[in-house]
């Protein structure tokens, strides 16, 4: 066995395959030179300093899994079953890809100093000292990870101006009504949002934006996105998508023979949504490695068809999604979204699908495992927030 990608998904592979009995060879092959680590503390503790870093708690010798670390894939020989490495082919029986996705660049801003990315503990570390001297901080992008860095960059003492080319912070994520609460945010925590804000160039010390406004910018982190960490294989005659993915069945099994993809690199098709997902998010690369390691070990195959879920912290919010609310027909509220607690329910049919809470994580919590269970709804007893939400089902 061997599997590429060192994050989440590589390593949570590699541990599923031991936990489920396989006993032959396991190789993780990573091309950061770190011991494998954990994402999400990297906009938060690490970038603080409040931590030096976030390594798995994983005993990968005691596991008998090889870390070959510091070493790039190359590309797939499918016809010879190996994997070509900086270090020489890399022979495998079975090969899992767990490369994960790496953040979009902003045209013109390559090489320009002090414009940053977060992605990797490289990165955070070389945001830390930005942080600790309080520079003034431009964000390109009030996505995701530009909503969290501009919440650590303010913790910092950091003023902090946030430029969006669309109409609202997480216009690729959410709709407009949704999303439009948040954007009070960002002033209540002493950041500034500047939506319909293209940048035209960025050059040391200042942002320049397609309106002629010129910002001062000590520092500039671009988080406009992600896409996956693919473009080594495009002659691999692997199938790639149209947002460059790897395109994977149900069993997360890949277009070629003994290969697999899972985590962020990888899309799947959901019978639950009717459609093919690409989920960028932590969870997702969690629960993958366990039905890829189903499928490598057991007779009857795994389906995956998981209830996507996430979180950000951002602003002194608690902010968690679980489902997929494209595939709704109703958007209803739970609360008052000027106050600090509130959800979105979304249905079809009159049955959840998709769930946004803030500050309410047992509207989460409930809803999650209602989404799973295609349970019916009362509308009408769905919108009551003092109501427990699993107490807004009916009988089928």
């Amino acid at each position: 066995m061997v599997v590429v990608g060192a994050g989440m998904a590589g390593v949570q592979t590699a541990v599923a395959l031991r936990e489920q009995g396989f006993t032959g060879t396991v190789t993780l092959i990573g091309a950061e030179p770190h011991q494998p680590y954990d994402r999400p503390p990297l906009s938060k503790a690490v970038l603080l300093g409040k931590a030096e870093g976030s390594a798995f708690e994983v005993d990968f010798d005691a596991l008998g899994i090889d870390l070959l670390l510091g070493r790039e894939a190359l590309g797939i020989r499918p016809g010879d079953h190996e994997l070509d490495t900086e270090a020489g082919p890399e022979p495998y029986d079975v090969l899992v890809l767990a490369t994960g996705a790496e953040p979009m660049r902003l045209p013109g801003a390559e090489g320009v100093p002090g414009v940053h990315l977060l992605r990797t503990l490289d990165d955070a570390e070389r945001l830390r000292p930005v942080l600790a001297r309080q520079h003034d901080i431009v964000v390109v992008g009030a996505g995701w990870i530009g909503a969290e860095f501009a919440t650590a960059a303010r913790e910092a003492g950091c003023a902090v101006t946030v430029v969006e080319a669309a109409d609202r912070p997480l216009a690729g994520a959410l709709p407009a009504e949704v999303a439009a609460p948040m954007t009070a945010w960002y002033a209540d925590s002493g950041a500034e949002l500047r939506t319909h804000a293209r940048v035209a160039r960025v050059e040391p010390g200042a942002v320049l934006l397609d309106d002629g406004t010129r910002l001062p910018a000590g520092a500039v982190v671009v988080g406009i996105g992600a896409r996956p960490a693919t473009a080594w294989l495009a002659d691999s005659g692997i199938e790639l998508g149209d947002r460059h993915e790897i395109v994977a069945d149900d069993h997360l099994r890949t277009s070629a023979p003994d290969v697999y993809a899972v985590g962020d690199c990888a899309s799947f098709p959901s019978r639950r949504y009717g459609e093919r997902l690409l989920v960028h998010h932590w969870d997702n690369a969690l629960q993958g490695p366990r039905t890829v390691a189903a499928n490598i070990i057991g007779e009857a195959p795994a389906v995956y068809d998981p209830v996507p879920y996430f979180w950000s912290e951002q602003f002194g919010r608690f902010v968690q999604y679980a489902g997929h609310h494209p595939a709704a027909d109703t958007l209803l509220w739970r609360g008052d979204p000027a106050g600090p607690a509130w959800s979105v329910c979304w249905l079809r049919e009159n049955r959840l699908v998709a769930l946004l809470a803030v500050g309410r994580p047992r509207d989460l919590a409930q809803g999650r495992r209602l989404i799973e269970a295609g349970a019916p709804m009362d509308p009408n007893l769905l919108t009551d927030p003092a109501r427990p939400l699993k107490s807004a089902t009916v009988a089928s």
